[in-house]
């Protein structure tokens, strides 16, 4: 029904950028949350940042301050801008959005999922 397609991971030396980006498409009505996580090898899951409006976002003290988090109502897209990034940042990141469908049921949906890489 739901489909989240993310994009541009890749492998990046320490102190440097990346952009994530993460769409979404299918029987849409419309997107209340979406956010961004990660999960490095033998860890579990975490939390990194999540956005409901441009005014309202929320970040995992790992990440405040170097990553930032936006979206675009438009194309049902959400971005994390990476900055100042650290080998400690290596993991599998995946989009999370809370969707409510065009039957107006309400589904999460997960990506699956880009490999970012610091080296040091």
């Amino acid at each position: 029904q739901v489909q989240l397609v993310e994009s541009g991971g890749g492998l990046v030396q320490a102190g440097g950028s990346l952009r994530l980006s993460c769409a979404a498409s299918g029987s849409i009505f419309s997107i209340n949350a979406m956010g961004w996580y990660r999960q490095a090898p033998g860890k579990q899951r975490e939390f990194l940042a999540s956005v409901r409006s441009s005014t309202n976002t929320n970040y995992a003290d790992s990440v405040k301050g170097r990553f930032t988090i936006s979206r675009e109502n438009a194309k049902n897209t959400v971005y994390l801008q990476m900055n100042s990034l650290k080998p400690e940042d290596t993991a599998v990141y995946y989009c999370n959005a809370d969707v409510i469908l065009t039957s107006r049921s309400t589904i999460a949906v997960w990506g699956q999922g880009t490999q970012v890489a610091v080296s040091s």
